[in-house]
């Protein structure tokens, strides 16, 4: 058995359009042990979701891989077929989409769009599949689930239908979930429930989870370790507490700066000035240096590499001595 359950080796996933190649995923890396839970942040357009459809095998064209290694139990996702793919998703991989009015067929009942991937992953009879649904929405906090099972999507609230998602996403007991903006539509307060069960239900059923949000405080709440995406790269990555507690990149500093707090006595808000770059027009150099306060002449002519400051957290600046201050 492979040492990593998931190893992400220089990907790079570009799409080539009319207007020029974009470059959503460019040269990310990362490591993801079993039963872990690894959050991925960055803003719109930084290659959170590219990254994790990538991983699935799920890039259509224009998009294509251009290079690297998506390891999963040591082999090689890139390299099999879309037969075998079809094996692995919803069976050892499952996701979790953003928008679960989207993710759910309105002209089909929740029970029978839950039993439908019991019947494809799995050999069961009709009745152990409907049990198995009612059980699943049991377990994600669905009151009256025999009743429910033949009600539509549209009769569920936001945070009902994003149970019944991760629900689906449960159904076969997958070594790995990757969650897409899973709680983006949803209340704040339904939000941290949503989060803290979906992380419950990891580890009960000991899988690993893949959290891809633009909410560093969300993400704080569960995850182990972070990268923080930019520009299809990752510019730091390192523990919960590397990033929460000690950011060194300015854009992971911008990031959490613009998190309101009860016991803050600013008055306003830091956002992070400049807006994300064109992905047709990505700038020389650094790809935040335009937004950078601590931006040199070097920063706008080299682009930076990575480099580990402690223990698995590295960072990709030019900026920084050794405590990780620009």
């Amino acid at each position: 058995m492979a040492d990593y359950l998931l190893e992400v080796n220089d990907l790079k996933t570009y799409f080539y359009t009319f207007k020029g190649v974009v470059k959503a995923v460019d040269g990310v890396n990362f490591k993801m042990r079993r039963g872990g839970i690894l959050g991925v942040v960055g803003e719109s357009g930084c290659g959170k979701s590219i990254t994790g459809f990538s991983i699935l095998k799920m890039i259509d064209p224009p998009g294509k891989f251009v290079s690297g290694q998506i390891l999963f139990n040591g082999e090689d996702i890139l390299q099999k077929s879309e037969e075998d793919m079809s094996k692995i998703r919803g069976n050892k991989i499952s996701m979790i989409f953003q928008d679960p009015m989207t993710s759910l067929n309105p002209l089909y009942t929740i029970g029978q769009q839950i039993m439908e991937t019991l019947a494809i992953h799995g050999n069961m009879t009709e009745k152990q599949r409907r049990d198995k649904a009612v059980e699943l929405l049991k377990v994600v906090g669905i009151p009256s689930p025999e009743s429910r099972l033949n009600d539509y999507p549209h009769q569920f609230s936001g945070g009902m239908r994003q149970r019944v998602i991760i629900a689906i996403s449960l159904a076969t007991s997958p070594e790995l979930i990757i969650a897409d903006e899973p709680t983006t539509a949803l209340d704040v307060t339904v939000q941290s429930q949503i989060i803290h069960q979906l992380e419950q239900l990891v580890r009960k059923n000991n899988s690993s989870l893949i959290l891809i949000t633009h909410d560093v405080a969300l993400v704080s709440q569960i995850a182990e370790n972070i990268i923080v995406m930019y520009c299809g790269k990752v510019v730091e990555s390192g523990t919960m507490e590397d990033i929460i507690y000690r950011p060194t990149h300015p854009y992971t500093k911008g990031l959490l700066n613009s998190i309101p707090r009860m016991d803050d006595s600013k008055d306003r808000l830091e956002p992070i000035k400049g807006m994300v770059p064109s992905p047709f027009d990505l700038p020389v150099g650094c790809k935040f240096a335009p937004r950078c306060e601590c931006c040199s002449s070097k920063c706008l002519q080299t682009e930076p590499e990575a480099v580990e400051i402690a223990p698995g957290h590295r960072v990709c600046c030019h900026l920084f001595d050794e405590k990780g201050d620009c």
